[in-house]
């Protein structure tokens, strides 16, 4: 007999394999950054398909090692495995071969050295319902971006690491919203002008203004220096919410700032825009976005252990209908929603001022 279950059959055990990309999901991420930082998927690319022996040659690893991150990156479909050689899967390839591979590193920078430590705080920051991972951010200030300003090169890991994502993710920005008749962009919070960069590169009648904290500013004026865009994008150092915005702009922008306040922010954001802009001009948001039914998508539901634990008390990532709802109260009409073609879950939601 069973004494488990007082039958005479055994009970076949509930099968919980789902969970185990989640019980194990730290340790999958650790198999993709060992990788990164050891450059496998760069050797690999160089030298084509290799054994284990000629990757621990290549690495300067021991062969029980090297035997050990090919079984990692190939059970996580990062490497595959053929007559004992190992190769890139073909979705790395495809990250190779359009340059997609250096953002990648970039983010997985980011996670290591800024979001896992913080990560840990994520059942405390649920339960008192503020950012507790930043107590592993130095200085002082109750947001991120404040303790950044004081520790230099946490901030350029930062800022790395958003120009990153921005990359990945703009496609919807500049290439699924309509510009005809944009002249002049406000880009509030632009950050490292990444953004603002890649509009005016493929919108060529785009002019452009990167309104942020002096420390981001300073990371723009040289990128736009470096991108050689210095007669059609400027800059404005100021705080959103502490100073007014430029005003005399037909299209404003918040990219990627949604997600770090509370609604009556946002909605106070908003107000400020609606005033910056001409009559007949428009806002746009782009950000991640959640679905209207709480049910994901799966990044947004992850991403929001970063958003919980460190950018700000409020900050989260919020469903479509409730930034058409801060539009609708803010008085802007013919609100839109743009979803992304791809594969993250960032879109853009905008609005239009009333003709005078």
């Amino acid at each position: 007999m069973d004494h488990r279950t007082g039958s005479d059959t055994l009970t076949k055990p509930v099968d919980l394999s789902s969970l185990v990309p989640v019980l194990f999901g730290f340790a999958a991420f650790q198999q993709l950054r060992a990788a990164s930082e050891l450059q496998l998927f760069e050797y690999l690319t160089l030298n084509g398909p290799s054994t284990c022996d000629q990757v621990a040659g290549g690495l300067g690893l021991p062969v029980k090692s090297a035997r050990k991150l090919l079984l990692g990156t190939t059970s996580l479909g990062l490497t595959e495995r053929e007559e004992n050689r190992y190769a890139l899967s073909g979705q790395l390839r495809a990250a190779f071969d359009d340059g997609t591979w250096p953002l990648i590193r970039n983010i997985i920078d980011f996670q290591q050295q800024l979001s896992y430590g913080p990560a840990h705080e994520y059942a405390e920051s649920l339960r008192t319902g503020t950012n507790q991972g930043l107590k592993h951010v130095p200085g002082s200030g109750t947001n991120l971006y404040a303790r950044l300003e004081q520790t230099p090169e946490l901030e350029n890991l930062f800022y790395r690491g958003m120009h990153s994502w921005s990359e990945l993710s703009n496609p919807v920005l500049l290439r699924q919203v309509d510009y005809t008749g944009v002249r002049r962009l406000l880009d509030v919070g632009g950050g490292s002008a990444v953004n603002a960069i890649a509009l005016a590169r493929a919108h060529p009648h785009l002019e452009a203004t990167v309104f942020d904290l002096e420390g981001a500013i300073e990371v723009a004026r040289d990128n736009i220096a470096a991108a050689g865009l210095g007669d059609r994008i400027d800059v404005a150092a100021g705080d959103m919410f502490g100073d007014p915005m430029p005003a005399g702009y037909d299209m404003v922008l918040f990219a990627h700032q949604f997600v770090i306040w509370s609604p009556e922010q946002n909605q106070a954001l908003l107000k400020q825009a609606y005033e910056a802009l001409e009559p007949g001009g428009r806002v746009v948001v782009f950000n991640a976005f959640a679905s209207d039914d709480g049910s994901g998508p799966l990044y947004s539901a992850l991403d929001n252990v970063y958003f919980a634990t460190l950018p700000s008390e409020d900050s989260t990532i919020y469903e479509w209908h409730e930034h058409e709802e801060w539009l609708t109260a803010t008085g802007f009409t013919d609100i839109k929603r743009v979803h992304n073609e791809g594969w993250t879950p960032h879109g853009v939601i905008e609005g239009r001022k009333p003709d005078a």
